[in-house]
């Protein structure tokens, strides 16, 4: 297809196939050292996948993070990315990592739908406190999602402080030039529907879009386009691609943790 290189970030990444694993062993490593602060498998939905981890911080939580990982809507589950939030509890934050159903079993309407019932299940069971959310790719368009007032109630919404939108997919219709779309199975309405730039942009919400100065210019041009739609900060950082610019949120001092909890 067309635009399958524009997408493709594997490809122009060295040693992309060790991201993985790594990844995977990283992040068992992580629960294993919480002990009991790791809560895995915590049931949001009736599928075997709408389950999330949470990860509770020393005392008594600050606040709560939502994460939510990256794959193009077909690869991953929580599993893979618990390392990931040590920066932020660090910092004094719970952090809740759902795992979803996956294209193409569901649609990313469902998907959309999935992580509404992820956040509002964490929602009931943090008492009020504030939510920050932050997702990767895939995951950076989900997270966007849920400021629309059709998928979460407002009370939920009216908690949501922060969104730190990683490297996000914030227009579908591209993604339908692709082979992709032979798992996805976006078509017009779909992506008209669940394309971030056709969303309104939310009101009293920070919203920053991080993405890396090495990534696929198609995700620069994404990022660039629902900053400009939104009218939300973008941040460039260089030297960093599609898969390393996620590393930043294992470190409690980095710009990005400081801008997911509203820390200056």
């Amino acid at each position: 297809m067309k635009l399958d290189d524009a997408y493709a970030n594997s490809a122009y990444i060295e040693g992309a196939d060790a991201y993985p694993p790594r990844w995977e062993a990283a992040a068992k490593a992580f629960r294993d050292e919480l002990g009991a602060r790791a809560q895995q498998g915590v049931r949001y939905g009736p599928s075997e996948r709408q389950v999330f981890d949470f990860f509770q911080p020393e005392g008594v939580a600050r606040g709560t993070v939502i994460f939510v990982h990256g794959g193009y809507w077909k690869a991953f589950d929580a599993s893979v990315w618990s390392h990931f939030a040590a920066g932020a509890l660090a910092r004094g934050w719970a952090v809740a990592m759902p795992s979803y159903d996956l294209c193409p079993d569901v649609r990313i309407a469902d998907i959309t739908r999935q992580i509404a019932a992820a956040v509002t299940k964490v929602a009931d069971r943090t008492f009020g406190g504030p939510i920050a959310l932050v997702g990767h790719s895939a995951g950076g368009h989900l997270v966007c999602r849920m400021t629309d007032p059709l998928i979460l109630p407002s009370e939920i919404r009216e908690r949501i402080k922060q969104i730190v939108s990683i490297s996000p997919v914030a227009d579908l219709t591209p993604l339908m030039d692709t082979s992709m779309n032979e798992i996805l199975g976006i078509d017009a309405a779909e992506a008209a529907a669940e394309s971030l730039v056709n969303m309104q942009p939310p009101h009293g919400l920070d919203v920053t879009i991080w993405v890396g100065s090495e990534e696929r210019p198609a995700f620069l041009e994404q990022a660039e386009q629902l900053s400009r739609t939104w009218g939300a900060r973008r941040v460039i950082e260089e030297g960093k691609h599609h898969f390393d610019i996620i590393d930043a949120l294992t470190d409690p001092e980095s710009p990005m943790v400081k801008a997911l909890l509203g820390l200056k």
